[in-house]
C-alpha cells in the first residue's frame, strides 16, 4: 500500500518510484524479458522511459512490474467502461428533437399498450417505428440508460509519449519537502500528494510551515495520532484555530461561513425543468432546494465531546497573544466564534484553575471595550486622512498590498506608492507579483474583471468607480509604477540571494507557463502537475473530449454532460451538448444519463480542425457540466486526447477512449464546490490548447459566462510566465544563458516545472 501511494505521486510529476539505491544502478545491464514486457505495456498506455529509469527497472522483480503496470492501468482508468450511447458515433445517427418529442407522447398515452407499432426497450421506454435507428445505439436513446459496457480500451495509438524518469525515496522526499515549504495555497493535487506524503513520512521537527492552509493539513495529522499538544506549534492565533475546526467540520482548509455553505447547497439543487435563476424552479414538487439548505444546516450544527473542548481550551489558554490582541483576531469571524464557544463549552473551561488567559481572552471577547485596528483604520478614511491612513497600512504590509489599487485612486498614486515602497521588503514577493499580473486588468475602465470564490464559481465584477476621476494617461502611469515597483523588488530580492552559479538554462516551453500565484484548483491531476493556463499544441487534425463519471458507484441516474461552445470570426456561436449532437466542426458521442454498476461510463465530443478553420472558428471552451441535482461527480475524469494518426471509434459500443493519445486529464476532487467546469479552450488558428480551470454554476453550458472565460484567457496570458521570471533572475543574479541543461550550472526545465511547489519555491525569497 505504501509503494502504492509513492507511486501515483511520482506518476504526477512523470516519473516510476522505485525502491532502490540509485548508486547501485548498472548502466550495462541489458533489460530482462520482464523490463521489455513492462516498457511495452507503458507504450501502450502513452508512455516512455528514459535511459536511467530504463537500468534501474532490470533491478526490480516482475512481481514489482506487475504491480507498477496495475497501478498506471488504474490511474489511465483502462479497466473502466469507455462504451457510449451511440456505436460508431463518428457517423451521425440523424435523431432530431421530433424524434425525442414523437416519443415522449407516445409514451404519455401508454405506446405498445394503445396498438402503437414500435419496440419497448429494458428500461421501459417505447421507441415508436420510425424514430430512433435503434440498431445505432448500445442504450436507450429516450432516456438515455446504457445497456452495453465495454471491457477495452483502444491502445497505443499515440503518435507522441511521455517520457519518465526515476524518482527513489530521496526523490519523494525533496517533494514533501517543497509541499511543506510552498508559499503558495496548495492546490487539489499538491494537497492530496501531502496527505499522502505526511502519513508515510511524518512531520518533520522544528518545521516551519508558511501557508496557513497547508498547516491545518498537518495539523489534522498530529491531531489524528493524538499529537494534540505538538499541535500548538502551528496554531498560533484564534483564526487558527477557527481555521482547523471548521476543516475538521466541512473538509475545507478556508474558512465559509455557514451561510454561504447553506446558501451554496441551495444553489445546487435544480429539476429537470430548469431554474428561473440561481435559486427558484419552474415547477415547485421537483423543487428541492429548500431541502438541501435544511439538510446542510443539519450537517453545520457544532457538537463536541469533553476530550475535543479540553484540548481546543488548552490551545486558546497557551496562545501568546494578549487578550485585546486575540479578541482583535476573533472579531473578524465574530458570529462563528460565539458559536464555537457555546458548543466548546470554552465559559465553563475559563472557570477552571490554570486557564486564566482563556478567561481573560473570553472576557474581553464579550465586552468589546478595545476599539479595533480595523475600525480605527475605516475612520481615518471617512475622515480622509491620508497620512493616518498611510502610516496605519505601513503597519499591516499585507493589508496594504491587498488594498494597494483603490488607497492609489483614493489618495495619490504617487504617495501611496511611496509610502508602499517603504514595506515591500516585509512582503513575500508572490503578494508582489500578484499586484503587477493584476495592475493592468484593475486599472481598465473597459476591462472584464473575474473573480473566483472559494465556493466554486466565477463571476464578473464591476470596475472601481473612482476610475472615472482618472485620464487615460493617469492609468497607465499607476500600470507602469505598479509594475516598476515588483520588478525592482523581485530583482532585489535575486540579487540578495548567495549563489555561485555562473549559467542558467531555461527550457523554451516555460515562456507558455504562467506563474501560478493566486489561482486555486478543485481538480486533481494524476498523470501530470500543468500549472493552469499551461498550452499544449495540437498535432493532429482531430482533439477529442471525454468524459468518465460513476466509477465506484451503483447502478443510478447520474447525469453528467461535455459540451463545447464554438465561437466564429464573424460573431456566431454553436454549441456541440446533449441538446445538438452535430455542430460546425463537432460531433458528440450521446447524451447519458445513467451509470451501469460501479465501472461507470462515458461521453466524448470529437473536433475536426480543418472543418473548424474552414468554418472561421477562432475558439472552442471545453466544458463539464452536472446536469444531475448537486455538484459534479466526485472522481468524475476530464480531459482531450489528440494525435497526429487517426483515432478510432468502436462500431459495437463506441468506445473511443485511449490512454496513449490522453494530452491532458483531470479529475474531480471530493471538496469540489462548481456545478459546472470550462477545463480548456482551443485556439483555432494557432491549434494549441490552453488549460484551465474555471467552476461556473449551472447545468449546462448555456450558463457559462463567456465574457469571464475570455477574461480569466486574458488574465492568464498577460501574467509572468516562468521564463519571464527566470530571466529576471538571470538579470538579477548576472548569470549568462546557457544553450542546453548540460552546459548549464541551474538548469530549469520542463520536468521541474511539473512541480508547482517547486516553481513556487523561487518566490519563497
Amino acid at each position: 500500500m505504501r509503494d502504492k501511494k509513492l507511486l501515483r505521486i511520482a506518476l504526477r510529476y512523470r516519473a516510476i518510484y522505485l525502491d532502490i539505491d540509485p548508486k547501485e544502478i548498472d548502466l550495462e545491464t541489458k533489460p530482462t524479458p520482464a523490463v521489455l514486457a513492462f516498457v511495452a505495456r507503458l507504450r501502450e498506455n502513452g508512455f516512455s522511459v528514459n535511459e536511467d529509469l530504463l537500468h534501474a527497472l532490470c533491478m526490480v522483480s516482475a512481481t514489482e512490474l506487475a504491480d507498477i503496470t496495475a497501478v498506471i492501468d488504474d490511474v489511465m482508468g483502462v479497466k473502466l467502461n469507455w462504451a457510449t450511447l451511440v456505436k460508431g458515433w463518428n457517423v451521425p445517427t440523424g435523431e432530431t428533437r421530433a424524434d425525442h418529442l414523437i416519443t415522449f407522447f407516445a409514451n404519455l398515452i401508454g405506446g405498445a399498450k394503445v396498438g402503437l407499432e414500435g419496440c419497448t426497450l429494458p428500461c421501459g421506454c417505447f421507441i415508436p417505428e420510425g424514430t430512433f435507428p435503434l440498431e445505432r445505439y448500445t442504450g436507450c436513446p429516450f432516456c438515455g440508460t446504457p445497456f452495453t459496457t465495454a471491457n477495452f480500451v483502444y491502445k497505443g495509438q499515440a503518435s507522441k509519449l511521455k517520457e519518465l524518469r526515476l524518482f527513489t525515496e530521496e526523490d519523494l522526499k525533496q517533494v514533501y519537502q517543497s509541499l511543506l515549504a510552498s508559499p503558495t495555497p496548495l492546490d487539489a493535487t499538491q494537497k492530496d500528494s501531502f496527505e499522502k506524503l505526511i502519513d508515510i513520512y511524518g512531520l518533520p521537527d522544528n518545521v516551519e510551515i508558511s501557508m496557513k492552509e497547508t498547516a491545518m493539513l498537518a495539523v489534522k495529522h498530529l491531531v489524528a495520532n493524538g499529537q494534540q499538544a505538538q499541535a500548538q506549534a502551528l496554531l498560533k492565533t484564534p483564526t487558527d484555530i477557527l481555521r482547523y475546526l471548521w476543516y475538521e467540520k466541512t473538509g475545507y482548509v478556508q474558512i465559509i461561513e455557514p451561510r454561504t455553505l447553506i446558501a451554496q447547497a441551495r444553489r445546487f439543487y435544480f429539476d429537470m425543468f430548469g431554474p428561473l435563476d440561481e435559486s427558484k424552479y419552474i415547477f415547485g414538487p421537483l423543487d428541492q432546494s429548500e431541502y438541501a439548505g435544511k439538510e446542510m444546516k443539519k450537517k453545520l450544527k457544532l457538537k463536541y465531546d469533553r476530550k475535543h473542548c479540553q484540548c481546543v481550551a488548552s490551545w486558546i489558554n497557551n496562545l501568546a497573544l494578549s487578550p485585546q490582541q486575540a479578541t482583535e483576531n476573533m472579531n473578524a469571524k465574530r458570529g462563528m466564534w460565539v458559536r464555537m464557544i457555546r458548543a466548546l463549552r470554552l465559559g465553563e473551561y475559563s472557570r477552571r484553575k490554570g486557564y486564566e488567559h482563556l478567561a481573560d481572552i473570553l472576557d474581553a471577547f464579550y465586552r468589546q471595550e478595545q476599539p479595533t485596528w480595523l475600525g480605527i483604520l475605516q475612520q481615518a478614511r471617512n475622515n480622509r486622512d491620508t497620512q493616518t491612513v498611510l502610516q496605519m497600512l505601513k503597519q499591516r504590509p499585507g493589508l496594504f498590498a491587498r488594498s494597494l489599487f483603490a488607497t492609489m485612486l483614493r489618495f495619490g498614486c504617487e504617495e501611496t506608492m511611496e509610502a508602499f515602497e517603504q514595506v515591500t521588503d516585509q512582503m513575500p514577493p508572490r503578494l508582489l507579483l500578484s499586484l503587477g499580473n493584476a495592475a493592468e486588468k484593475y486599472f481598465d475602465p473597459d476591462a472584464t474583471r473575474t473573480v473566483h470564490p472559494i465556493t466554486g464559481y466565477t463571476i464578473s465584477i464591476s470596475k472601481n468607480k473612482l476610475l472615472s476621476l482618472y485620464s487615460p494617461a493617469d492609468l497607465r502611469a499607476m500600470v507602469a509604477r505598479v509594475k516598476q515597483c515588483y520588478i525592482l523588488s523581485l530583482k532585489h530580492s535575486f540579487a540578495a540571494q548567495a549563489t555561485k552559479a555562473r549559467t542558467i538554462y531555461i527550457a523554451p516551453s516555460l515562456f507558455d507557463i504562467p506563474i501560478s500565484v493566486g489561482d486555486r484548483s478543485a481538480t486533481i491531476q494524476d498523470t501530470s502537475c500543468a500549472l493552469m493556463g499551461t498550452r499544449f499544441p495540437v498535432e493532429g487534425d482531430a482533439v477529442r473530449l471525454f468524459l468518465q463519471w460513476g466509477k465506484g458507484l451503483h447502478a443510478q441516474p447520474l447525469d453528467m454532460d461535455i459540451s463545447c461552445h464554438i465561437a466564429f470570426e464573424n460573431g456566431k456561436t454553436e454549441d456541440c451538448a446533449y441538446y445538438r449532437l452535430k455542430a460546425t466542426g463537432a460531433k458528440h458521442g450521446g447524451d447519458i444519463r445513467a451509470i451501469p454498476e460501479m465501472v461507470g461510463t462515458a461521453e466524448y465530443i470529437e473536433l475536426s480542425l480543418p472543418e473548424l478553420a474552414e468554418a472561421g472558428a477562432k475558439y472552442v471552451t471545453f466544458t463539464a457540466n452536472a446536469y444531475s441535482c448537486g455538484a459534479l461527480s466526485p472522481n468524475l475524469v476530464v480531459g482531450w486526447m489528440d494525435s497526429a494518426y487517426p483515432m478510432k471509434v468502436s462500431e459495437k459500443t463506441g468506445v473511443a477512449y485511449d490512454p496513449s493519445c490522453v494530452q491532458h486529464m483531470v479529475r474531480i476532487s471530493e471538496s469540489n464546490l462548481s456545478r459546472g467546469l470550462v477545463f480548456g479552450v482551443l485556439d483555432v488558428d494557432e491549434r494549441e490548447i490552453t488549460w484551465l480551470e474555471m467552476p461556473f454554476c449551472f447545468q449546462n453550458i448555456q450558463g457559462c459566462d463567456f465574457t469571464a472565460v475570455n477574461a480569466l484567457l486574458q488574465r492568464l496570458r498577460n501574467k509572468l510566465s516562468i521564463g519571464q521570471l527566470l530571466e529576471i533572475k538571470a538579470e538579477a543574479q548576472h548569470l549568462s544563458l546557457a544553450p542546453s541543461p548540460d552546459e548549464a550550472d541551474e538548469a530549469y526545465t520542463y520536468e521541474w516545472a511539473l512541480n508547482p511547489a517547486e516553481v513556487s519555491a523561487l518566490l519563497n525569497m
